[in-house]
């Protein structure tokens, strides 16, 4: 064996388990980049480019983290289905932690280093290339329904079954992160009390989604691999679907363009609309959507940061970052929703 590092606890059962001996394996590689699983690149002699996941041993999290793993496996075997080439492929998993092995996935590798590292650029033709093929595969992926009997929400249902519609599946998803804001007694712009009813006074535009979409919702550049040389670049990998969910696909556009506006990047609609069959039409009720969908990740990325215990430098970072948009998108909320009564930013709950 070369080139190896520690590994962590269960991998070695892992690759026990899949009768991968210490012969078989040409190097371990730890991979950084992840908050959550314990993420491993193994190397086979005869070639095979393994990744391997493992959930953490802890049990402080937010109340969706439940089995994220089950969510990643259904992400990559729908692509799959979808035809989707940037996605890995599921080699084996477990699902039970409580297996000898643990839970574990582990996957194919895909080539290429996460987005922010290489920085495209509109000079060498890369960045508006990228946004057009990016908006491709998502569209795509965008495409594909879950399989029957279908539903709405996290396959690992953390809140119990998929649910029919999906203003349910998404009320119980702001409905849990609201719940571990004030178990964790995280910090947020507004009472708990008043970002429910601003949430719930719009709920009705979410019965515009009637399919259940395959939605990654973490489609920021670090879960997108390029590779190529500077003027031929290309994506190599969609990466990273444990938060994953069947829902409205307007949701992903929120980590696409994170803390943006995808209205203004016409080379992903563009290529969205070749991938999908169609074009995107903001409408208001689209743009309400939207704006739910904001409140909801900048809600988790909010209450995250307690029971990860990311530190108060950390947290006082990540506050000034992600509140003010969180503001915006509530106050995007009540428009849409035609709330007039506001609370005033800077409470606590």
């Amino acid at each position: 064996m070369s080139d190896q590092a520690p590994a962590a606890p269960p991998l070695p059962r892992v690759l026990d388990a899949l009768g991968v001996g210490e012969r078989d394996i040409a190097s371990i590689a730890p991979l950084a980049g992840g908050t959550y699983n314990t993420v491993t690149r193994v190397t086979l002699a005869d070639g095979r480019d393994w990744v391997v996941k493992t959930p953490p041993p802890h049990t402080a999290a937010l109340r969706y983290e439940r089995d994220l793993l089950v969510n990643e496996v259904a992400f990559y075997t729908a692509a799959a289905r979808a035809g989707g080439p940037a996605t890995p492929r599921v080699v084996h998993s477990e699902a039970d932690p409580a297996a000898p092995t643990g839970a574990y996935l582990v996957m194919t590798a895909r080539p290429g280093r996460p987005w922010h590292e290489v920085s495209p650029t509109a000079d060498d033709g890369d960045e508006p290339r990228l946004r057009a093929e990016l908006g491709r595969i998502v569209g795509q992926l965008h495409a594909t329904t879950g399989a029957a009997p279908s539903g709405f929400g996290y396959p690992a249902e953390p809140f119990g079954p998929l649910a029919p519609t999906w203003r349910s599946a998404f009320t119980a998803m702001t409905e849990a992160v609201l719940a571990d804001a004030e178990t964790y007694r995280a910090r947020l712009p507004y009472p708990v009390g008043d970002i429910r009813t601003v949430l719930a006074g719009a709920a009705p535009v979410l019965d515009e989604v009637t399919r259940p979409a395959l939605v990654h919702f973490d489609l920021w550049q670090g879960n997108l691999l390029v590779t190529g040389e500077p003027g031929a670049r290309t994506i190599g990998g969609v990466i990273d679907g444990e938060r994953m969910f069947w829902g409205d696909p307007v949701a992903d556009f929120v980590s696409l363009a994170l803390f943006g506006d995808i209205e203004r990047d016409r080379d992903f609609l563009a290529g969205y609309a070749e991938g999908s069959g169609k074009s995107v039409e903001f409408t208001d009720v689209l743009r309400t959507r939207y704006a739910l969908y904001r409140s909801y990740l900048y809600l988790i990325m909010l209450v995250e940061t307690v029971p990860r215990g990311v530190g108060p430098e950390a947290a006082d970072e990540t506050w000034e970052l992600v509140a003010p948009h969180l503001v915006d998108a509530l106050d995007a909320v009540r428009l849409g929703a035609g709330i007039s009564c506001r609370t005033h930013p800077g409470s606590d709950d």
